[in-house]
């Protein structure tokens, strides 16, 4: 009898909605005085089919009391279940408290639980940067910029409490996209020896009403649970949008709470280091910009040529190369990034690969690949220093832009 009924259950485990399959089962468990193991069985054909009268019975002898060890009677033999009592003259010797507690409900639930029981809480990756400042080729202001903010502070304590020095707020990278704005905060936190913690808007942002503001709280926190980490937010002008320009109640509030978290961090944090990265800072809500917060601006331009040599070789370090010039590829990409040098290896790479396929024999890249690639692709920089230059023209009242105005001139972009 055990072996079949361990059969039985593995059928019913592979075919959980075949019903006369789990009456036979159930009706094995009562037959073998396992009337409990029997009960969860009965009440799910009842929920599938609630005029089955053999589940009905199976159920009544289950929760016997009194288990006879007799098999179920056939169904045709079976009586109509009679209507059920009123309260008061149910029999007193059936413990009917128990039979509900054993029973169950066999209808599922018809309300979802609230998402505060149910949500998990959002995985937010931790990681240990590999790289420093010194992998970072060029960029020397940039790197002048961030010693003097972070770096030059923090490993000289004695000389900042001597000067007052507080390392309380955040710093804004801005910059045409593709110019390493993230290499460079993760290069900083390999230079502070700190955990990096980065995280685009899109993993913030939720359609649900508070589910925005509760993910911005729990990666603060995660945050402060890793300090030292350098906290890294990633196109901040999708969730820190200028209030004005919104029409969303709800993403007024969610950059009211990213403001009550940036507070928060500079009065309780000075392990925590925000960074934030945007292509467009004129339409960050002024209010993210003020002291104690995202109070310092630093501008991230295409790679000088020390930087663009740097790019070129790692990006040919590991592709078969053979007479190829990176000195003079680094000055005929002026103004290129360095995701546009990395598409022009990939072209390169392209091309080398279909005289291969056709010669059915491999060929080095060479220099000819890449400066093929490079005559058919223009820097992608262009549509950003539009924009950007009317903004340093016309809207630089406070100064903000002075350091893109003077780029702007001496490339002659105005």
């Amino acid at each position: 009898m055990t072996d079949l009924i361990a059969s039985l259950q593995r059928a019913v485990d592979a075919a959980p909605d075949d019903l006369v399959l789990r009456l036979h089962l159930a009706e094995q468990l009562v037959a073998a005085g396992r009337g409990a193991e029997a009960v969860p069985h009965a009440a799910a054909v009842l929920q599938q089919d609630p005029a089955s009268t053999a589940a009905r019975t199976l159920m009544q002898q289950a929760l016997s009391p009194a288990d006879t060890g007799e098999p179920p009677l056939p169904e045709s033999q079976v009586q109509p279940q009679q209507p059920q009592q009123p309260e008061e003259e149910r029999p007193a010797g059936f413990d009917w408290t128990r039979a509900e507690e054993d029973l169950g409900s066999p209808v599922a639930p018809m309300f979802a639980e609230s998402s505060e029981t149910t949500s998990e809480v959002p995985a937010y990756d931790v990681e240990r940067s590999r790289i420093t400042l010194a992998d970072v080729g060029g960029m020397t202001e940039v790197k002048k910029r961030l010693h003097a903010a972070f770096l030059a502070p923090m490993r000289n304590e004695r000389l900042r409490r001597m000067y007052r020095k507080s390392l309380r707020g955040g710093l804004l990278l801005y910059g045409p996209p593709g110019v390493g704005k993230t290499f460079i905060a993760r290069a900083l936190a390999g230079e502070l020896d700190a955990r990096f913690l980065t995280v685009g808007m899109s993993d913030i942002l939720d359609r649900w009403f508070g589910a925005s503001e509760r993910n911005l709280h729990e990666l603060f926190e995660t945050a402060r649970a890793s300090a030292p980490c350098v906290l890294f937010l990633d196109e901040i002008d999708a969730l820190g949008r200028k209030r004005g320009l919104s029409n969303s109640d709800m993403l007024r509030t969610t950059v009211n709470q990213l403001l009550l978290e940036l507070d928060s961090v500079a009065d309780d944090n000075d392990g925590v280091f925000v960074l934030a990265a945007t292509n467009t800072p004129w339409d960050v809500d002024p209010a993210l910009r003020r002291p104690g917060r995202l109070d310092r601006t630093l501008l991230v331009l295409p790679p000088d040529r020390e930087a663009r040599e740097a790019i070129w070789q790692t990006h040919l370090r590991e592709r078969p190369v053979a007479g190829v010039d990176v000195r003079r590829l680094a000055r005929l990409t002026d103004g290129y990034t360095g995701a546009d040098i990395a598409h022009l290896c990939d072209s390169a790479a392209e091309l080398a690969l279909m005289d291969s396929v056709a010669a059915d024999e491999p060929r080095m890249i060479s220099q000819r690949d890449l400066e093929a690639a490079l005559s058919e692709l223009r820097p992608s920089v262009g549509p950003w220093f539009e924009s950007a230059r009317n903004v340093a023209m016309f809207a630089n009242d406070d100064g903000s832009y002075d350091e893109l105005l003077t780029y702007l001139r001496t490339h002659k972009r105005l």
